[in-house]
């Protein structure tokens, strides 16, 4: 699947506008964990939820071709992807996701 270029702008735009982005699937329950520990830390996030827009299949080809990550949540931190729930419950118990977060600019 090929996506649009409104897709793609549509990604750098919410990047470009939100200091941490998750794309997400209302009953995902990796997008549930990813939430939980980003709100464990005191991390505000943007929630996109895919399974509830028109173009949610769009924008999740124009995510596979920017970071080439088929599945969600998939977490960004600016532009950057940090993986998805497991990932990122994974940068937390190792005790590097307040440090992404603080370096980022959003926890301080």
């Amino acid at each position: 699947m090929v996506a649009s270029e409104a897709a793609r702008t549509y990604v750098k735009e919410t990047l470009a506008a939100n200091d941490v982005t998750i794309f997400s699937k209302t009953y995902c329950p990796y997008c549930t964990q990813a939430k939980s520990v980003l709100t464990s830390v005191g991390a505000p996030f943007h929630v996109i939820e895919l399974d509830v827009l028109p173009n949610g299949n769009d924008i999740l080809a124009a995510l596979i071709e920017l970071t080439g990550r088929r599945t969600v949540p998939n977490v960004f931190v600016k532009d950057v992807t940090i993986g998805g729930g497991s990932d990122v419950a994974q940068l937390q118990r190792d005790g590097k996701l307040v440090p992404i977060l603080q370096d980022a600019g959003v926890l301080v």
